[in-house]
């Protein structure tokens, strides 16, 4: 190349080149660097390769790009055109060739490292560079004069074409490679799988010819009471479909202590968990390719994120040993695995990536939250709660993260809370009391319509209960509207004036539905109340004691993780006190951020890497043996908070100060004491 050839600079990455005439488009990109994607090799095939020539003066670039600058238009891409349509102005890449001084765009799906939007209300974003690729690669012949085996000449051709060195495959992959190889033609597409990094390659899968179909990869949260899973297109990051089913280990016990137990009192116990459990795996695998329309086998690859109790479950490991300090964990590093040892069932050579730990009771979920959120990234104090039945909270900046888990049980999912249920149509997901009628108005899942509005009957249909985020916007509304006390106790009829609240037991509930002929009663009981009441205290404790370790008494902003964060109304959740005190408008919501990172970690294959790092780096404070917590705990039972003044949620929201613990009394005065 001399000064005297052509200038070619390639726009968004800005890379520019001298390049003699009659280079072709794609030879430039790949020697500059540029981020220009080719399955085919530059054979014309696959279309990847589409570039935007951009014709005119550029005086920022000093150049005039005319636009007999690339050759003419060719039979192959008029071809192209005919068969699958090609934007007009745009050149593939592979037949385009330099004749003069030009600025070329790579649009966004021409680069390999596309950017795939992680979700609307995100700006960071996935850059996807999966492990498994397809590559296509024309194979020489045999030849009696220089013998070498198919595999040995597939390997080469893939070293040369390619530059993948080094390439592995197994017996099954020599089983069928001379069919494809012929019925090919001598040209396959290849499916790689690079986990390790760019100095091992395993061939996992060989089509003849040019193979138009894509490959898939499962992003899995295993949760202790749901499992979600997004079935992902590996060659364009898209999310082709996500489903959940709740995990069946529940019949075991609610909670992780309760599954650990049920493992020490029962020989075999734990094995039957796992059976369980992968058992479940399967059949989400199967409905998510149902779903999709495709065929499991076109599955080959997914990664896990679990807490540490599943996650030993999962792999077949009794969980004992984090029943009991010091809480030890069999493995805390990242694993890779076939998926024939976890007992599923997708592509035959499919392997497992399962993120690392942090400690015994932080998992890998709370790993693949710190990937999504990067809290290390941060300027300002960050406090991320993936609520869930064991709570993942991590609190930093750049400067430091620490972590640690909470248990909050189930309550906050909608089980130990009498009308409790799972988030499904029929379920009560938001609640408004109005403080001075004190009457309720609700909204179920599957209708937009609240209860007062015209036609809520009809299109609501069934109600069927009241799920998690229903019962935390309940029970702040009863405390905001005077029914519930800051102790956690319902007042009477007499007491709050209003005749929903009544008699039950010893206590009171709230009649949030009366009930009719299809919809069964509604209500909020003062047990309810208790069970959220030590779900938030746990909850509030652990980000507490994590204040306490970085020395600061507040944090700049909150994000609510986990799918059952994402319903949580922020004023609500402060009114409970399930989080320190905060500006609301810096409470936000990251959707699933667990599940959100086990998808980072299945697209781009460096973020495997990043979260090793990661988590090395986190520091871990165990809840379970901070003298301190109890005393957090204790204080946070109150709603909010028994000495947190919650100065900054009292300026936007009234809380008022009532008391119904009056001793037999009525009217809510108290008995003065005597001596």
């Amino acid at each position: 190349m001399s000064q005297n050839d052509p200038l070619v600079i390639f726009t968004p990455s800005g890379k520019r080149g001298h390049f003699p005439n009659g280079t072709k488009v794609l030879d430039a990109a790949r020697q500059l660097g540029v981020d220009l994607d080719s399955v085919c090799g530059g054979r014309g095939i696959c279309s990847k390769c589409q570039v935007q020539p951009s014709f005119g003066d550029f005086s920022k670039h000093g150049i005039t790009s005319q636009p007999d600058a690339l050759s003419d238009w060719n039979a192959v891409e008029e071809r192209y055109k005919s068969i699958r349509g090609l934007i007009d102005g745009r050149r593939l890449g592979c037949q385009a060739q330099v004749n003069g001084d030009v600025v070329i765009d790579v649009p966004p799906e021409s680069q390999v490292h596309k950017q795939v939007v992680r979700k609307s209300a995100d700006t960071r974003e996935i850059v996807l560079d999966p492990a498994t690729r397809l590559y296509y690669v024309e194979v020489e012949e045999p030849d009696m004069h220089e013998p070498s085996g198919d595999l040995e000449r597939l390997s080469k051709a893939l070293a040369e074409q390619w530059n993948l060195p080094n390439t592995t495959s197994d017996l099954r992959i020599m089983q069928h490679l001379q069919p494809a190889l012929r019925q090919g033609k001598w040209k396959v597409t290849v499916a790689v799988y690079q986990g390790k990094g760019l100095g091992e390659a395993r061939i996992i899968h060989v089509w003849p010819g040019y193979y138009e179909g894509t490959i898939y990869g499962l992003a899995i949260d295993l949760g202790s009471t749901t499992i979600a899973a997004h079935l992902c297109d590996l060659q364009t990051g898209k999310v082709l479909t996500s489903s959940g089913i709740m995990n069946p280990q529940i019949r075991f016990g609610e909670d992780l202590m309760s599954r650990v137990s049920y493992s020490m009192m029962n020989p075999g116990g734990a094995a039957e968990m796992t059976t369980a459990v992968r058992t479940a795996l399967q059949a989400l695998v199967n409905t998510v390719a149902a779903e999709a329309i495709i065929d499991p086998a076109l599955i080959v690859e997914a990664v896990f994120v679990a807490n540490p109790v599943m996650h030993h479950l999962l792999l077949g490991i009794d969980p004992v040993e984090l029943g009991q300090a010091p809480f030890a964990l069999a493995t805390s590093d990242s694993m890779t695995l076939w998926a024939s040892e976890l007992d599923l069932t997708m592509h035959p050579s499919a392997s497992i990536y399962i993120l690392p730990c942090i400690a015994g009771h932080v998992g890998a979920d709370a790993a693949a939250v710190a990937l999504s959120e990067a809290p290390n990234r941060s300027e300002d104090l960050v406090l991320i709660v993936d609520v869930g039945t064991n709570a993942e909270i991590l609190l930093g900046n750049k400067h430091k993260v620490l972590a640690c888990s909470s248990p909050t049980g189930p309550a906050f999912e909608g089980a130990q809370i009498s009308s409790g249920q799972r988030a499904a149509p029929g379920a009560i997901e938001r609640v408004e009391i109005n403080p001075v009628t004190k009457e309720p108005r609700f909204r179920v899942i599957g209708s937009e319509k609240w209860s007062d509005e015209d036609g809520f009957t009809e299109e609501a249909g069934t109600i069927t209960g009241i799920c998690g985020s229903g019962i935390i916007e309940a029970i702040a509304e009863m405390r905001m509207a005077g029914l519930v006390d800051p102790s956690g106790l319902i007042g009477s009829a007499a007491q709050t004036g209003t005749e929903r609240c009544m008699p039950n037991g010893r206590t009171h509930e709230y009649v949030l539905f009366e009930g009719d002929g299809t919809s069964p009663r509604i209500t909020v009981t003062n047990g309810d109340v208790r069970a959220i009441q030590l779900a938030k205290a746990a909850l509030y404790a652990g980000a507490r004691l994590l204040m306490d370790q970085m020395g600061v008494d507040e944090v700049d902003r909150v994000v609510l993780a986990g799918a059952f964060g994402a319903h949580i109304s922020p004023k609500h959740a402060m009114v409970l006190g399930m989080i320190p005190d905060c500006d609301v408008e810096k409470v936000t919501s990251a959707g699933n951020a667990a599940g959100t990172g086990a998808r980072i970690a299945l697209l781009n294959a460096a973020a495997r890497r990043e979260v090793e790092s990661t988590v090395r780096q986190i520091v871990k404070v165990e809840t379970a043996v901070e003298p301190r917590f109890q005393e957090h705990f204790v204080a946070a039972s109150n709603i909010p908070h028994a000495t947190d003044a919650y100065a900054k949620l009292r300026a936007i929201a009234p809380l008022p100060d009532v008391s119904f613990n009056t001793n037999g009394e009525e009217g809510g005065r108290r008995r003065r004491r005597r001596g």
